[in-house]
């Protein structure tokens, strides 16, 4: 008996599996790049890719395989607009609401702000290590990079958050790996 899937079985397969997943990665993109938007166009460019490999990936970790493509594509997609990088600094130079019932949308644009002047490797790891909890071994294997570069630039980017949001309780990380 052929243990193979047929084209259908398989695309069906591959329904199932975005479909329980889709609100998660949804979710980290949105996190990653700031915009839903944009999330949105990052999550259907990765599950286009994803797709293509479906057949290799599907028993080995396809999870792992999509947030890999998103992490990598939202860097990559950072480094592309510069333009952007503009109105996002036009943006943070804007004055913070003061009123009382603009107090919460004020925070969040501060933390935004502050999210926004980090490197795209530096906001990803910060999503990759507080947001999802992932170790720094699990960082450092989904960005390509080495344990003791998530180190080095996750300290970097908590110094950074600490400077841009004093009123806020930005993490500590200790010596060890959680």
């Amino acid at each position: 008996m052929d243990t193979r899937l047929a084209p259908r079985d398989d695309f069906a397969d591959f329904t199932d599996f975005v479909r329980s997943r889709q609100r998660a990665w949804l979710r980290t993109a949105y996190l990653l790049c700031g915009n839903a938007t944009e999330a949105e166009d990052l999550l259907q460019v990765a599950l286009v890719k994803l797709a293509r490999h479906w057949q290799r990936v599907r028993r080995d970790q396809p999870d792992a395989y999509l947030r890999r493509i998103l992490y990598r594509d939202s860097i990559s997609a950072w480094r592309a607009r510069s333009r952007e990088r503009r109105s996002l600094a036009r943006l943070a130079a804007q004055p913070v609401p003061t009123h009382d019932e603009m107090a919460e949308v004020g925070h969040r644009l501060d933390v935004e702000r502050a999210l926004a002047a980090l490197t795209p490797k530096q906001r990803a790891l910060v999503v990759l290590r507080f947001i999802e909890d992932r170790t720094e071994r699990e960082a450092a294997e989904l960005l390509g990079v080495t344990v003791g570069t998530v180190k080095s630039q996750t300290h970097v980017a908590l110094e950074k958050l600490r400077a841009a949001l004093p009123g806020v309780d930005v993490p500590v990380v200790s010596g060890g790996e959680r």
